[in-house]
């Protein structure tokens, strides 16, 4: 086992992720009152921003200066280009989550000039902390690498993020691309959770066409990085923040991932 980050940026990550994670799991299956932002899916809890408010606190004690980025709350909503900035989701799969099923996660990561440097994806309900720093990626303090199945007829691929009511159409042409060149279609629920099960060799893949949210995919991006995947955007460009598209793979299957993604913008 690796005892790493006893120190820095991916320590305080850490430490940040589980301790808001902890905050959301107390009100895990509780019966929290769920309320709606932009859509009838766009849920949010008292949990959430519980969970944020722990975040932002852990992190502002040791890097008081230094700026934070999350979905609740009064944080920034785009990343800095210049100067290290925090990315926080409290509860990513919050839908998941007010449905009282497991995989959700509270993930943190840490940018310098807009590039992951530091991340952690906890998901307090399988007891899985995924970190990742200048190194490497790791569970649990294990050490973790992408999948070596170079076969798509073996590889399981998630469709992820949310397209809206009114993309529906682009949603099932993801689902389509995905169940027509490779072995399975799976679909977590977070964004977080499925990347962050890529850098672990659970999973062979993940992609979208939509441009995503910072918080749904820094920390993640840089787990599956560390663990040796390849992520670009719907170019097949190296993927930043600001990208439409993303396309996430164990390296060995990029270009089917790539075509399956790019599929999905076929009729647009």
């Amino acid at each position: 086992m690796h005892e790493h980050g006893a120190s820095g940026r991916a320590a305080l990550a850490r430490r940040a992720a589980v301790a808001g994670g902890d905050v959301a799991k107390e009100f895990f299956r509780s019966g929290v009152a769920v309320e709606t932002k932009a859509g009838k899916t766009d849920v949010v809890t008292e949990a959430d921003r519980a969970a944020q408010r722990e975040v932002e606190e852990i992190i502002r004690e040791e890097r008081p200066e230094e700026a934070i980025v999350g979905e609740e709350g009064d944080a920034l909503k785009s990343v800095p280009e210049t100067g290290p900035a925090w990315i926080v989701d409290p509860i990513d799969g919050t839908n998941s989550y007010v449905r009282e099923l497991t995989t959700w996660a509270t993930a943190v990561g840490c940018v310098i000039e807009g590039e992951p440097v530091a991340a952690c994806n906890y998901l307090p309900a399988m007891d899985d902390v995924y970190t990742a720093d200048s190194e490497a990626a790791y569970r649990n303090g294990a050490e973790i690498s992408v999948s070596a199945v170079s076969d798509p007829e073996r590889a399981a691929v998630v469709p992820t993020v949310w397209w809206p009511r009114e993309r529906r159409d682009e949603y099932a042409r993801a689902c389509e691309a995905i169940v027509t060149r490779f072995a399975d279609l799976r679909r977590p629920g977070s964004a977080q959770a499925a990347l962050a099960m890529v850098a672990a060799g659970s999973i062979e893949g993940v992609i979208t066409n939509v441009q995503t949210k910072p918080w749904d995919t820094i920390a993640g991006v840089h787990l599956v990085r560390q663990a040796g995947g390849e992520v670009t955007d719907l170019r097949g460009e190296p993927w930043r923040h600001d990208a439409r598209g993303l396309v996430v793979s164990n390296g060995e299957l990029h270009d089917e991932m790539l075509e399956a993604a790019q599929e999905i913008d076929d009729a647009v």
